[in-house]
């Protein structure tokens, strides 16, 4: 109990810190509009919002606001895909395609405001739920990573590629895998990180300092959206919103288990490496529906189904931080731009992470979510009227502002030409269904596996063996081979087999 004590402690610290603060109002409530903003428009995702405040603020303020401004994106954005599911049965994000199940059923019969309501509560206790166990889990894992090594970071960093891969593939695994592997190849290319020594830059002096993170972020998460959305062009009928916004506290009190089950899913969904909210909400409305004595009723309007993956995505937000924070590794592809915030500020999350940053990031946080609930309930009809702006004119605005946020970074025309050629790459790979996200977490934790796996080799000199001696390294060798070798049919009838002889 001492620790959990003294963990509050530093965390109230922190909260008075930023409280007592005026300009964390003005980022906290502008980003969280912005966020909510993103997540109402369809075709719009929380991803591209982090991704192109992380353009604009990243370097140019200090990190202290650069965070409040991206994680107030990042909460407000994934509750504001709830409004489209729910009134428009079009998912403002892939967090909310769950919501639309029951969401717009409850719209169309008369109850839109109460479905809206809940959303907004359940989505701020998920928040609360994922932000405490981000609190107390981050400082437990910390005391163990300390102990990993050059091997143990190596194969970390190889099983967070693959795991992300395998999870995010829509149909083979391996799309994921070759995905990742790209990703990987991505990141070797610039000054060697031993020996300083240029590697595949064919001459180019722009890429001595390798792929940079915004314009890959940019063109990865954001041009594939903006071409996608130009071609399809969603307009669905908005719904008239009937019922008032206010929730009923007997209804949140009766419906409190389901939200408190579903934070805990959420939270652990987003713990795994690269997987994500949209993946959260699903499985939290997956078991709600096989355990709820109504379960029948999923799909046809039930306000048990919508608190399901509505608060399970917004508790992964909490968990998708505590791999970034503990071991480098992002939980979520928002998670994703947001280490790219940090590595701009030369910030290096894992072991050796400040300790205030993270008692700081759970600050922000709690007052986003109160700032995201207190905006639901009182200004949806703002976000309602947003609903009904044509895609034709907000996807230009945002390729400006994606283009301005690029360009800002690194102030040359190259991360320009970097930013739509991996657009480019990016927008065909998804219409070949190789999944995105892992081949930007691959640029991303490329480096880490870079050095960590050439130093072992030098500390051990050339010997292998390094990798299976050690007892850490040994476990994470033999994760990365079972998750490989899975996917195997001949694996999975051993696995079953096995299962049934021993279970």
């Amino acid at each position: 109990m001492e620790f959990v004590f003294s963990q509050l402690a530093g965390f109230g610290v922190a909260m008075v810190d930023l409280v007592v603060d005026p300009l964390t109002y003005i980022y906290l409530i502008t980003s969280v509009f912005l966020g909510i903003t993103f997540g109402a428009l369809p075709g719009l995702t929380a991803t591209l919002a982090v991704t192109i405040l992380t353009g604009f603020f990243s370097n140019k303020i200090p990190l202290d606001y650069s965070l409040i401004a991206l994680l107030g994106a990042y909460v407000g954005a994934i509750y504001g895909g709830s409004y489209p599911s729910i009134l428009l049965n079009i998912p403002g994000t892939a967090a909310s395609a769950a919501t639309a199940m029951d969401g717009y059923p409850l719209a169309k019969a008369g109850r839109g405001g109460e479905a809206l309501g809940m959303t907004t509560t359940a989505s701020f206790i998920g928040t609360i739920i994922g932000t405490f166990a981000l609190l107390i889990f981050v400082w437990l894992l910390l005391l163990v990573s300390k102990n990993i090594a050059s091997p143990e970071k190596a194969l970390l960093a190889l099983f967070g590629i693959l795991l992300s891969g395998t999870l995010m593939s829509e149909d083979l695994v391996i799309k994921g895998w070759i995905a990742g592997l790209v990703g990987l190849a991505m990141a070797m290319v610039g000054l060697d990180p031993l020996l300083s020594e240029p590697r595949y830059t064919f001459g180019w002096s722009y890429m001595l300092s390798g792929f940079q993170v915004v314009p890959v972020l940019m063109g990865a998460f954001a041009i594939p959206q903006i071409i996608e959305g130009m071609r399809h062009i969603e307009a669905g009928k908005l719904l008239e919103l009937k019922g008032s916004i206010v929730p009923n506290l007997k209804t949140v009190k009766r419906y409190l288990p389901t939200i408190g089950r579903s934070g805990v899913i959420g939270t652990g969904v987003g713990a795994l490496p690269g997987v994500g909210e949209d993946v959260a909400g699903w499985v939290s409305y997956g078991v709600g529906k096989t355990v709820s004595k109504e379960g029948d009723q999923f799909g046809k309007g039930s306000l048990e189904g919508l608190l399901s993956s509505e608060t399970a995505n917004n508790a992964c937000i909490g968990g998708a931080l505590i791999p970034l924070l503990v071991l480098g590794i992002p939980g979520s592809p928002p998670a994703a731009a947001l280490m790219g915030a940090f590595k701009i500020n030369n910030i290096i999350p894992g072991p050796t992470i400040d300790p205030a940053i993270i008692l700081r990031v759970v600050a922000i946080l709690v007052l986003a979510s109160l700032t995201m609930f207190i905006m639901g309930l009182f200004t949806a009809k703002i976000f309602i009227k947003i609903l009904r702006i044509p895609q034709t004119i907000f996807l230009p605005i945002v390729m400006v502002l994606t283009t301005i946020g690029s360009f800002s970074v690194g102030g040359g025309i190259n991360d320009l030409y970097l930013m739509l050629g991996v657009g480019l790459v990016a927008f065909f790979m998804n219409l070949m269904r190789y999944p995105i996200a892992p081949l930007v977490i691959g640029v991303i934790l490329g480096g880490m596996f870079d050095e960590t796996f050439r130093r072992s080799l030098l500390i051990s000199d050339g010997d292998m063996s390094v990798f299976i001696s050690r007892p850490g390294a040994a476990i994470l060798l033999t994760l990365n081979i079972a998750l490989i070798l899975a996917q195997f049919p001949a694996a999975k009838r051993s696995f079953t087999w096995m299962k049934g002889k021993f279970v």
